[in-house]
């Protein structure tokens, strides 16, 4: 599929801080109508005010995501307002040793909720974009980590799916598999995180490639290819390599 035109109509979930707020501030420019989501009215406004200041008309919206009318209500009121051109699934949250159900809740049904009321609305249209935030670790399942890994891994399948299932349509599906990057989630981390990469310098990456419609957007490339090698290796070698890895926090 070719390149896709500029988006001017975007919707970002979890837009309240790291990725989905370096996102919704890349994108910010004149012409540009943003929806953002996120959980934390804060931090919400101060970053709608933030993307104005850059020229972009700004809704923000206090919602959770897991909450499948409340969405299918938001999504299809701002595509009535405006056709949404891009679509990015973003919000979602870390381990949970206390309930690993909410994990599930939050990075997979959040996803769901968040494409399903715009994917009939641009096949009617044949155009659009869909992006959805998996990670680096949904490529193998990580034992101090289950539930995420688990969840992360079940988004990139479907947004892998769904490229295919939607091409004809005309609709660009990218899946994003981040690395570490600066956020909430990674300043509660305890151990080392190998290539840590600015917030900024990671929303202006996935831009580049959404724009470039990459079926798969997975930086750095060194924990990419490491990841890959890692779900190729056979089960036991790659049961005694990640028992190293420490747990992710919760």
């Amino acid at each position: 599929m070719a390149p896709l035109p500029a988006p001017r109509h975007i919707c970002i979930t979890g837009a309240s801080s790291g990725i989905g707020e370096a996102l919704a501030l890349t994108y910010a420019e004149p012409g540009v109508r943003l929806l953002l989501t996120g959980q934390n009215q804060i931090r919400c406004k101060a970053i709608a005010e933030a993307c104005r200041q850059r020229g972009a008309i700004v809704e923000s919206v206090i919602v959770d995501v897991t909450d499948t009318d409340a969405m299918a209500v938001l999504l299809t009121a701002a595509d009535d307002l405006q056709p949404l051109d891009l679509v990015i699934a973003n919000a979602g949250i870390a381990e949970s040793a206390a309930d690993p159900r909410r994990v599930f809740e939050v990075n997979v049904l959040g996803v769901v909720n968040t494409v399903l009321p715009v994917i009939e609305r641009m096949k009617q249209r044949r155009s659009g974009q869909i992006a959805l935030v998996s990670s680096l670790a949904g490529y193998r399942g990580l034992p101090g980590a289950a539930a995420y890994s688990a969840s992360k891994a079940a988004v990139r399948a479907w947004g892998e799916a769904l490229r295919g299932s939607l091409a004809p349509y005309g609709i660009g599906v990218s899946t994003i598999l981040p690395g570490f990057v600066v956020s909430r989630i990674t300043d509660r981390n305890t151990f080392p995180m190998p290539f840590l990469m600015p917030a900024d310098k990671a929303a202006a990456l996935i831009r580049r490639r959404l724009g470039r419609n990459r079926a798969r957007i997975a930086f750095p490339w060194q924990m990419a290819l490491a990841g890959w090698l890692l779900s190729a290796l056979p089960g036991w070698l790659c049961d005694r390599l990640v028992r190293r890895l420490p747990a992710k926090e919760t």
